[in-house]
């Protein structure tokens, strides 16, 4: 079921149905036929008469003989109106299909109210302006803002279309660096389920009727009275490693809506006192990111480097917890 023309931007495409197609849906053959495009995109095409079944209308639930021609006038409207605007990026990696970007804490993925320009979209539009194209020109999977670390952002619908299909069938892996509160003894999995706080809008939590969610989380480092954790996404809820680990009552290091009051070890030396009184952000980075190329198929791995806030917080963990060895405590 592979179309006969190119399948980049604008412009009539062509197809054939398959002989063992025949009797299915016109709608359900045209999106196996073009798969980069969404079912709801074919249906209004279909509809405007952009989408033909040899040469004439069809109605969606129509069934197919089998060998007719499907021809397609495909027109990519514009999905944003967000202004380019020269933002330096760090790019980790960059082909035809896709940008992987190492993403600055203190960065908005999206424009929104509050925040209509300086976000991470309108850097990637003074990269690519056909990202304008796209549905939220190219951005897949997001981060916090004051998360920092690796993204992938998809440059044509074929790549949107198939990372999207990897992170819904958990295919992509994503690894973060988060200091949570407390010195954890071991590793282990957060199984619970999240939605929106039932009280504050702002806030996600831990809810029975929540979507599932499921982080996976091992010891890196420990210190004195906080610890050093490599999680793993198998789900990938709105602040997701943030609730849970505040669930599991190891709240993220600076977190603004999760993390509590300030917790400091007894004797912590003047610097690392400085040091988390100074951390404003969640101390959580998306530190590698692992998927298959949507066109190749081929394994890409990207990590971005620690932050230096997250590093200075770390050395004044270690300089701590050997004083207090030192000292016998």
């Amino acid at each position: 079921m592979t179309p006969n023309d190119p399948p980049a931007g604008d412009g009539a495409r062509t197809a054939v149905v398959p002989e063992q197609a025949a009797g299915r849906r016109f709608d359900a053959v045209l999106a196996e036929l073009f798969p980069e495009f969404s079912r709801s995109r074919l249906s209004e095409w279909i509809k405007s008469e952009d989408a033909l079944l040899d040469g004439r209308p069809a109605r969606p639930r129509d069934p197919v003989r089998g060998g007719e021609t499907v021809s397609l006038t495909v027109v990519l409207e514009v999905q944003t109106h967000a202004v380019a605007e020269d933002i330096a990026l760090d790019v980790l990696y960059e082909d035809a299909a896709v940008f992987v970007i190492d993403k600055p804490a203190g960065l908005v993925v999206h424009p929104g109210a509050g925040n209509p320009a300086g976000t991470l979209v309108n850097a990637l539009l003074h990269r690519d302006a056909s990202l304008a194209n796209l549905p939220r020109a190219g951005i897949v999977h997001r981060l916090d803002k004051d998360t920092s670390g690796v993204m992938v952002v998809a440059r044509t619908l074929e790549a949107h279309t198939a990372l999207v299909d990897q992170l819904s069938a958990r295919g992509v892996h994503r690894q973060y660096l988060a200091v949570v509160v407390g010195a954890l003894v071991s590793g282990g999995t957060a199984n619970a389920p999240i939605d929106r706080h039932p009280r504050d809008r702002i806030r996600m939590a831990v809810r029975e009727d929540g979507r599932e969610a499921i982080t996976h989380y091992r010891l890196r480092e420990r210190f004195r009275a906080h610890t050093a954790l490599e999680c793993r996404l198998e789900t990938g809820r709105t602040h997701q490693i943030r609730v849970h680990m505040a669930h599991l009552k190891h709240p993220i290091v600076g977190d603004p809506l999760y993390g509590g009051p300030l917790k400091l070890p007894r004797g912590a030396t003047p610097e690392l006192v400085e040091a988390l009184r100074g951390f404003k952000r969640q101390a959580l980075h998306a530190e590698t990111l692992e998927f298959a190329h949507p066109a190749t198929g081929e394994p890409i791995r990207c990590t971005a480097p620690v932050p230096t806030d997250m590093r200075t917080l770390m050395d004044a963990l270690r300089d701590d917890q050997r004083a207090a060895t030192e000292a016998g405590r």
